[in-house]
Order: structure tokens, then C-alpha cells, then sequence
């Protein structure tokens, strides 16, 4: 469930058309599928309101994100037990299988009566060509982190000690869409609202909780803790179990469009953690010790994310029968699975495609490589060589996707004949 100079050409894009007088303090950008940049305005960088901007063309990259691979290239590929990924990529192709370069791939696995690792591995290497994923300067090593579905304690009724809410979407949060006349931002949204006859920025994070935006009614439910909370948003999904025994399913709704500030550097900076201590545990550890100083740490990132409700008994049918539903909804709109889903930068990686994966076990040198499923984003994942872990749901995914700062390569499968620019025939 359920964390850029394209954002920046965003911002002055927005500015030059007049279509939102989003005055940012120092030109801010968002989190959770993007919005505006910090570093918008970049012959204006002190400035306290920004003006319009000059607009900053996107950067070229100097290598191609997709480069044609061998099978042999993937390091572990004939020892992974392909199988266990496989219902995981049967979730995509109930929403990949309507698209033209998928009919055929998503068809002929559906065929596929016993799902081996065996057979899923033949199926692969019939069907999909491997692309190695390269980042611009050529490199071809990323960063992997790790994320999982959170387990509150809450209450539908705000009492002791049940005292912070989760909210949905406020009435007068607006999305702009501007995706007609600026194609190249069909992957971002903007986030503001109306004041008088202008567009203007979202409330913050320190806003919202201080009551100036209108969120009063909009409790989902009220938990215990207000880090657990923060580390909700950054999740983007989560379970909250009530007092009856009762467990809530929360998704990601919306966002508030102002940056993703990480409270780990600034508490690194502030020299109250160690590098190495600024993991998720670490955190909450030091708010645990400083709950008088957690609301001024929560309020270094601006960024603010919305939920709603998931039906508490949905099902999915990937596998041919009717099972419980397994994991949060991802932006691919499927249920992750744990251990198998990754979050990727959807510019670089189509959602849906099977990727595989070659990084090491949190905070080890142990290898981790495996295929994997690209079925969710977040707004910390950008760029080619990038990935967020699905762990899974509770305390032990939990203790893992905190600690997991690896470095990693990725290769993406595509069916055969896959519209990919400027590439050869595969040497296979």
C-alpha cells in the first residue's frame, strides 16, 4: 500500500498559462503522484512568493531508460521460483489484457493449465523480451527501499486514546488536469483551491492539523498514535483494528500537493540521529523519547495524504477462483502481494510489466533477486533505476521495509513487440 526537473517544468508550465496562481513558498513541489518543485524557480530561489516563471525545457536523458537484454543476463533467473510470482502478474493482466501490445502475452497465459516455475519460465522466454533498465548517465544501479501495509489501533469514535484522526478528501481540494493542453504531464496532478478568483496551494501539513482547512466530518477513524499515522501516509494504505476486533481496510484517496519533505534528513541535520539511525524504527524511536517536539518534526514535511475505506470483505479472482483479498490496492489498481509487487516510476517502467529484480535483503550483502510485479508508484520513486519493496502487512514487514536501503539493478519484460523506441532485434 500505501513514497525532478520535470516538476519544475511543471510549475513554470502552470505559471506561463496562468492557469493556477500557485504562489509556493520558496516554489514548493508534492509527494504522492506529484504536483509542484522546490526548485521551480531557479533564478528566483530566495524568493517568498514565486512570480511566473521562465519556462525550464526537461533535461535529455543521454542514454535510453530501456535496453535490449538476454535472459542470461539476470542474475538468479533459472533458480527463482517463478511461481510464486504468478498470480501476481494474472492481477495485471485482468487490467493490462484490453490493451493492444498485452491481448496476445495476457491471452496466452491464461492458457497455461499448470503453472510451474518450469512452464512460467518457458511462457517468459517465448512471449517477453528482457530490457535492461538504465538510468540517464548510463549507469545501470539504482536504490530500493522498502514499504508495507501498516497494522493501527483506532477507534470509529474519537475518545481516549484514540485522539488523531485519518481523513478523506476535503471538499474543496481541487485537482487540476491538465494533461489536453500539456500532454507530458499526463502522469502528474496538481493540487490547489479556490481563494477569491485564484487557484492557490493546498493547506500544508502544519495547516491542516492547526484547523484551517475544512476536514471536520471527514474522520474515517481516529488511532492512537501520531507517528503510526504519519507513517500511514508515507504507506499509503494500512489496517486499523478497532476495539470489536474489527479490522478497517485504508487506502490511498488523495494528497494535498505540497512536497514530500523526509523527516529522517531533517532530523539527521538537526544532529539527532546518526545516518545509519535514520531508518523508520530509528524515528519513531526518537519520537518515542521527544513526544513533546513530534508535531514540530511531522510539520518538516508539508506533504499531507487523504484515505479512503476499501470494502473490509473484497475478493480477487487472479487465480481462477474466488480468494480473499490479499493485499492493499496498488495504482495499477490490483491487490499487492507481498514479496512480489514493486513500486516503480511509471514515466520509465508501465505499470503492470513484470520486472526483474536483482538488489540484497535489507541491511545485508544477501542476494534478493527475483521477478517481480510493477503495480504501484509513490511520489518518492522517480527515476529509471528505482524501486519500492512490497514487504507485506504487519510488524515484521514492517521491521524490514525500514531498514531496506539497497542498491539494485532491474531488468523489465515486455511481450514481444512491445512499442519500445530506437531499439534493435533482441540477441537472445
Amino acid at each position: 500500500m500505501i513514497r525532478d526537473s520535470r516538476r519544475s517544468f511543471v510549475l513554470a508550465y502552470v505559471l506561463a498559462l496562468g492557469i493556477a496562481a500557485l504562489a509556493l513558498s520558496a516554489c514548493g513541489t508534492t509527494k504522492k503522484d506529484a504536483s509542484i518543485q522546490r526548485d521551480a524557480c531557479p533564478s528566483v530561489a530566495s524568493c517568498l512568493v514565486c512570480p511566473v516563471c521562465p519556462i525550464v525545457e526537461p533535461v535529455k536523458p543521454d542514454a535510453p531508460p530501456l535496453t535490449l537484454a538476454r535472459y542470461a543476463d539476470l542474475p538468479g533467473w533459472n533458480a527463482d521460483d517463478l511461481a510464486a510470482a504468478w498470480d501476481a502478474f494474472l492481477r495485471s493482466c485482468r487490467t493490462l489484457r484490453f490493451r493492444d501490445s498485452w491481448v496476445a502475452a495476457c491471452g496466452k497465459a491464461a492458457e497455461i493449465a499448470s503453472p510451474t516455475s518450469d512452464a512460467i519460465r518457458a511462457y517468459f522466454e517465448s512471449s517477453f523480451t528482457p530490457y535492461r533498465v538504465t538510468n540517464p548517465d548510463g549507469t545501470t544501479e539504482g536504490r530500493v527501499t522498502g514499504y508495507y501495509e501498516p497494522l493501527l489501533s483506532g477507534s470509529r469514535e474519537r475518545r481516549v486514546p484514540y485522539l488523531y484522526p485519518l481523513y478523506a478528501p476535503p471538499d474543496d481540494l481541487l485537482i487540476i488536469d491538465l494533461a489536453s493542453v500539456a500532454p507530458d504531464t499526463k502522469h502528474l496532478r496538481l493540487r490547489g483551491r479556490i481563494e477569491g478568483r485564484r487557484v492557490v496551494p493546498y493547506y500544508s501539513r502544519a495547516e491542516i492539523d492547526g484547523g484551517k482547512a475544512p476536514v471536520v466530518g471527514k474522520e474515517i477513524v481516529w488511532v492512537d498514535d501520531p507517528i503510526e499515522a504519519f507513517f500511514l501516509q508515507i504507506q499509503g494504505s494500512g489496517r486499523v483494528r478497532l476495539p470489536s476486533g474489527e479490522t478497517l481496510r485504508i487506502g490511498y484517496a488523495d494528497q494535498n500537493g505540497h512536497p514530500y519533505a523526509s523527516i529522517g534528513r531533517y532530523l539527521v541535520e538537526q544532529g539527532e540521529l546518526t545516518v545509519d539511525e535514520a531508518s523508520m524504527q530509528g524515528i519513531q524511536a526518537w519520537a518515542r523519547a521527544h513526544p513533546a517536539r513530534v508535531a514540530d518534526l511531522l510539520n518538516q514535511n508539508p506533504s499531507y495524504v487523504f484515505f479512503r475505506e476499501l470494502p473490509p470483505n473484497a475478493t480477487d479472482q487472479a487465480g481462477g477462483g474466488v480468494a480473499e483479498y490479499v493485499g492493499p490496492i496498488g495504482a495499477l489498481g490490483v491487490p499487492l502481494t507481498a514479496e512480489r509487487s514493486i513500486a516503480v516510476d511509471r514515466r520509465f517502467v508501465p505499470l503492470g510489466a513484470p520486472v526483474y529484480l536483482a538488489t540484497t535483503r535489507p541491511n545485508s550483502d544477501e542476494p534478493l533477486e527475483r521477478l517481480m510485479i510493477a503495480q504501484d508508484t509513490g511520489g518518492a520513486i522517480r527515476g529509471p533505476v528505482r524501486a519500492d519493496f512490497f514487504w507485506g502487512t504487519g510488524r515484521e514487514a514492517g521491521r524490514l521495509a525500514g531498514r531496506m536501503r539497497q542498491t539494485g539493478s532491474m531488468w523489465v519484460l515486455l511481450p514481444n513487440g512491445y512499442p519500445v523506441p530506437d531499439q534493435n532485434a533482441p540477441n537472445r
